[in-house]
This record gives structure tokens, C-alpha cells and sequence, in this order.
């Protein structure tokens, strides 16, 4: 394809895949796609690793990296690790630990609480910028508010476009504004933090509101899955999609055995949009985690970063366990993904996933062409 966003990027096929998982941004990279490495789940240090990593392995593909710069959450420049750990209360604490113990799972209170400094306060996430313009990576996207000022004037020094996803039209026009090359109207229907609108809504809207700004080219996001739904997006105008929930289904990806054999069996409707992980808005696969925190008489969530603090290692202890063959485990096993999930039949690799968009988009397209200019073979 030769649009505005393939330009940018240096990418033949539009199909933006975001992961947690070096192995997944290397294998879509190399197959055609665009691989975009969530690294708000490292510390700058691993950062770096999985980074060189990259650039060892996508053989000189282009690839990107996310980073979170929230614009409201609890946490300001110069607080140390001990200042976020004094803001978690002991109950919330007792809560989790119990709510384990209840399926199965010991967790010690002296391991309940995450202690390393949050990814997404604002000092670690300027140091994985740094880290991030240290390779030669080809976009930088940033989700949760504005797109900070340090993260567009740097990547406008280096030549690297900057994406912002956005959840609604009034989103997009601050981004645009702010001096962002691409928008990502990522639905209600998306994994991960999402807003309330849908994606067969929310794109046209932003395409149509950042016309008079130059029109930054616009990537639809939220429950795509397959190629044909990727041809719909760009028949309504988007030059490309941005997806995320597909690649938790691949061999490559960094999601567990039980969790893919969860995904498979889940139906759409087997996800919910909870602060129960993060403290914010976030869809994921719903559990017997978020059944407990919104029962009578639990805590209030907490605000975002201190929620992580306090549901990573709870999920991940159950994680293991659940993988040890624990039934009580399996039940709290959940991630961040979206209503997709139930176009997932089975797990296969990142890259048959690139070809089967590719040709799925492909059948789509010419069906659509037959369709609008009638199939001279039938006349």
C-alpha cells in the first residue's frame, strides 16, 4: 500500500500489532506488519535488553515503541519508591492476600505490594524515552493523555513520527493540536485502557475532526481481529489498524498456556471494562478477580499507579499457579484484551496471523470491488 501512514513509518502493509512481547514485534515486523513494543512493563535497564534485542533479530524491518505518559494519576516527579508503597492502605493489602487464599494461592503480605518504582510515574517513563530514542525505531506512541512535550519535541529532532491513541473526538483534536502525526481511534470495544465509544463511531468522528488540522492519517483500533474488519476501517477512511488482543493468541506471545486456552474458549462477552488491575478504566477477560472487587464491602480500587503496585504480583503469583494446576488459580487468570477474543478459534503463530490479514483484507477488497461495480462474469 502507498498511503500517508505506510509513508511515515516505512511499512508496506498497515497492520500496527502492539505487544507486551519482543518475540511478537520481531515475528510481525518480519512478516510485512509493524511490531510495536509495550514498554511501560519494563524498568529502563530491561528496556534496553529487549530493545538490542530487536534490532538484532528484526532484521531492519521497522518496529516501534509505546510509552505511557498519563496525564492525571498519583504520582509527580522526584517521589521514590517508598512514597507510592506508603500510599497503598493495609486493607487493601489484607484484601488481596485473602481474596488469594480464598482460591488456593499463598501470597505474603510482604509480597503483595510491587517494589519497584512504577513505569508510568513521570521520571521512569522519561528515562524509557531516553532508552527508546537510543535505537532506531521508527515510531513512538504514547496513550493516556496528551503526548507530552519532551516525547514530540525529541522525535521531531530524530525524523520519528509520534502516535497518540485517543478515545474520542475532543482527544484527537488536543493531540492534533499538540503536533501528533498519527491518531489511533481506539474503541470502547479495544483491550487495555479504552473509553466508551465504539470504533465503527469513533473513527469516522476523528477522522472528520482532524480534517482542518492537516488531517493526520488515523488508524482504527478496538476488536480488530481479522482482515476483512481491517478493509471496513479503511473503507470508512482509516489508512491502517492498530491491534493488540490478537497477538495474545500466538506461540510467540508472552501470555501463559492456561491463559491462551481461556482466550480460545471465551466468548465477546467474556470481558469487562474494570480499574480492578490498573486504576483505570481497562477492558480485560473478566475473573473471579474482578467479580470480588466489585462485590458489597470491597475497597475501592485505587488510582493509577498504585493499583498495578497491588494487582501485579497477585496476578502473576496466580498466573504460576495456575500453570502448576491449581483450578482455584485458573479462575483469577485474566489479561487485558478485547472483545475480539471471540473471533479466536485457536493459537497460532504471529506471522500466519500477518498473512491471514493480508489475505482476508485482500478477498475483502475485491468482494467489495465486485459488489459496488458489479462482477462482469455474472452479466
Amino acid at each position: 500500500m502507498d498511503n500517508a501512514v505506510c509513508k511515515l513509518v516505512g511499512v508496506d502493509f498497515p497492520l500496527f500489532a502492539f505487544s507486551h512481547c519482543r518475540d511478537v514485534v520481531v515475528a510481525v515486523s518480519r512478516a510485512g506488519g509493524f511490531g510495536v513494543l509495550g514498554a511501560s512493563s519494563f524498568s529502563p535497564e530491561q528496556l534496553e535488553q529487549e530493545l538490542a534485542w530487536i534490532d538484532a533479530h528484526v532484521d531492519g524491518r521497522p518496529y516501534g515503541v509505546d510509552i505511557l505518559f498519563p496525564q492525571t494519576q498519583q504520582a509527580q516527579p522526584g517521589m521514590v519508591l517508598e512514597d507510592f508503597v506508603a500510599r497503598i492502605p493495609e486493607r487493601h493489602i489484607d484484601f488481596v492476600v485473602d481474596l488469594l487464599a480464598t482460591h488456593g494461592v499463598r501470597l505474603g503480605r510482604d509480597e503483595a505490594v510491587r517494589r519497584s518504582l512504577p513505569p508510568t510515574a513521570p521520571d521512569s517513563a522519561e528515562e524509557l524515552l531516553a532508552v527508546a530514542f537510543g535505537h532506531p525505531i521508527r515510531l513512538i506512541a504514547n496513550a493516556l493523555g496528551i503526548a507530552p512535550p519532551i516525547m514530540i519535541e525529541r522525535a521531531h529532532v530524530a525524523g520519528v513520527p509520534v502516535a497518540a491513541l485517543v478515545g474520542a473526538k475532543e482527544h484527537a483534536l488536543r493531540q492534533a493540536q499538540a503536533g501528533v502525526n498519527i491518531l489511533v481511534a481506539q474503541g470502547t470495544e479495544a483491550g487495555g485502557h479504552c473509553g466508551e465509544i465504539s470504533t465503527m463511531v469513533l473513527t469516522p468522528e476523528v477522522i472528520r475532526a482532524v480534517a482542518p488540522y492537516g488531517a493526520p492519517p488515523v488508524l482504527a483500533a478496538g476488536g480488530i481481529m481479522t482482515g476483512q474488519q481491517m478493509a471496513g476501517a479503511m473503507a470508512m477512511g482509516a489508512q491502517g489498524v492498530w491491534t493488540g488482543s490478537v497477538w495474545l493468541a500466538t506461540t510467540e506471545a508472552e501470555t501463559s498456556p492456561v491463559l491462551r486456552e481461556k482466550m480460545v474458549e471465551a466468548r465477546s462477552s467474556d470481558t469487562v471494562r474494570s480499574r480492578a488491575r490498573t486504576g483505570k478504566p481497562c477492558r480485560q477477560l473478566r475473573s473471579a478477580w474482578h467479580d470480588a472487587w466489585d462485590r458489597p464491602g470491597a475497597p475501592e480500587t485505587l488510582p493509577l499507579p498504585l493499583m498495578p503496585m497491588l494487582s501485579t504480583p497477585a496476578l502473576r503469583r496466580a498466573d504460576r499457579a495456575a500453570e502448576a494446576g491449581s483450578p482455584g488459580a485458573r479462575e483469577l487468570v485474566t489479561y487485558e484484551m478485547g472483545q475480539g477474543i471471540g473471533l479466536i478459534e485457536a493459537v497460532t503463530s504471529s506471522a500466519d496471523v500477518v498473512q491471514q490479514f493480508k489475505t482476508d483484507f485482500a478477498d475483502a477488497y475485491e468482494n467489495f470491488t465486485r459488489t459496488v461495480e458489479g462482477d462482469p462474469a455474472a452479466g
